[in-house]
């Protein structure tokens, strides 16, 4: 995977922007409000469809202009590939692969990154949705089965919640929702599985990159936590009858507050270093660490299923560690030759010697270092 080109008009606060890309580390310099994020975030939007900081696409266009165009080179298993995104003010979006107009959903896993940001250090301690939409996004873009799937399920989940809230207030028999709850358990069990599969997968991935990271210092574990359940069972079809059984005992407490408490919209990751819970009790340091080792251990993942490194896209985290854990980071990156998209504020936090191709960033501009 290698992004070649990247041309911008009337994205965020580039009114034209057309840069060329090094196949390794570009790290982009400047002082903050400058333009940095918005390249990465044009590089995200292109790869997953959405922007990470805004669910509105109109807050991308530049002010007062009409629509802003996203347009990416790149090439994917040696084979060169053209997107054109077009977003107007008004209206709908125009996605263009290769001169083919495509669904949003049909580029999930075309343009394959990984995105580490400061607000990704809540990855670790923050609420478990975030932990959830961190796996679903892995997943998603090493299978568009699994996306489809996801899909599927949130359509019968928000299906089942409307069903139960008109259930409620009219009085319903409960037997009604018997072929909801066959779907949804079907769905359900197809999600976990795979989630429980790319866990265990992560799960060595994730201690190696928290080992190099913290000088062996520290052990990281993962493991899938199923709602409601002491263990989760690891078979398709138990996990289907697991959740058929799971909707019907609780069908009472669900009609009562109109939303369904059981499925994979309610499971979580947990996270333990050196034994210790990771999301209560780990300090600051562990926590950065333990996020910064997912998000490693994804971009090893989502290789091992494609047989592609994904684009690394790193916002401003250089600041957010400590010395030695920069300097490990750093090495990596060196070491796997990964096209990665660097955004910091100062050069001091890179090594003295030749790093990387270096450009500086004022007012949406960019030139070369």
């Amino acid at each position: 995977m290698l992004i070649t080109t990247i041309h911008l008009q009337n994205f965020r606060n580039y009114e034209e922007l057309t840069l060329d890309l090094a196949p390794t580390l570009n790290i982009f310099l400047g002082p903050n409000a400058q333009g940095k994020t918005n390249l990465l975030e044009a590089v995200y939007y292109a790869s997953l469809t959405h922007s990470h900081r805004t669910r509105e696409d109109r807050d991308l266009i530049t002010f007062q202009a009409p629509a802003a165009l996203l347009q990416l080179a790149f090439s994917r298993a040696d084979v060169g590939n053209r997107l054109d995104i077009q977003i107007p003010r008004q209206g709908r979006r125009k996605i263009l692969m290769n001169g083919q107009r495509i669904p949003p959903r049909d580029l999930i896993g075309t343009l394959s990154t990984v995105l580490f940001s400061p607000e990704d250090l809540s990855l670790v301690k923050g609420a478990p949705a975030g932990r959830r939409r961190f796996l679903d996004r892995e997943i998603s873009q090493a299978s568009s089965a699994y996306y489809h799937e996801l899909l599927t399920y949130n359509h019968l989940l928000a299906q089942r919640n409307t069903l139960l809230k008109n259930m409620r207030d009219n009085h319903a028999p409960q037997n009604l929702l018997d072929p909801w709850d066959a779907q949804l358990a079907a769905s359900a069990a197809k999600l976990t599985a795979k989630r429980q599969d790319a866990v265990k997968k992560l799960q060595s991935l994730a201690t190696v990159m928290q080992q190099k990271i913290s000088g062996n210092e520290e052990n990281l574990t993962l493991s899938y936590e199923l709602h409601g359940a002491e263990e989760a069972p690891d078979v398709t079809s138990t996990l289907e009858l697991w959740y058929n059984k799971r909707l019907e005992a609780r069908r009472s407490l669900d009609l009562l507050r109109g939303t369904t408490s059981v499925g994979p919209h309610r499971d979580d990751l947990a996270l333990a270093v050196n034994g210790i819970d990771l999301r209560a009790y780990g300090s600051q340091g562990q926590q950065r660490t333990g996020a910064l080792a997912l998000k490693l251990a994804e971009l090893e993942f989502l290789h091992a299923e494609t047989g592609e490194y994904p684009i690394l896209l790193l916002d401003d985290v250089m600041s957010e560690l400590d010395a030695g854990r920069r300097k490990a980071l750093l090495a990596f990156l060196a070491k796997e030759r990964i096209q990665t998209i660097i955004t910091a504020t100062d050069a001091a936090y890179f090594p003295d010697e030749p790093f990387g191709t270096m450009y500086h960033v004022k007012n949406g501009s960019i030139k070369k270092a």
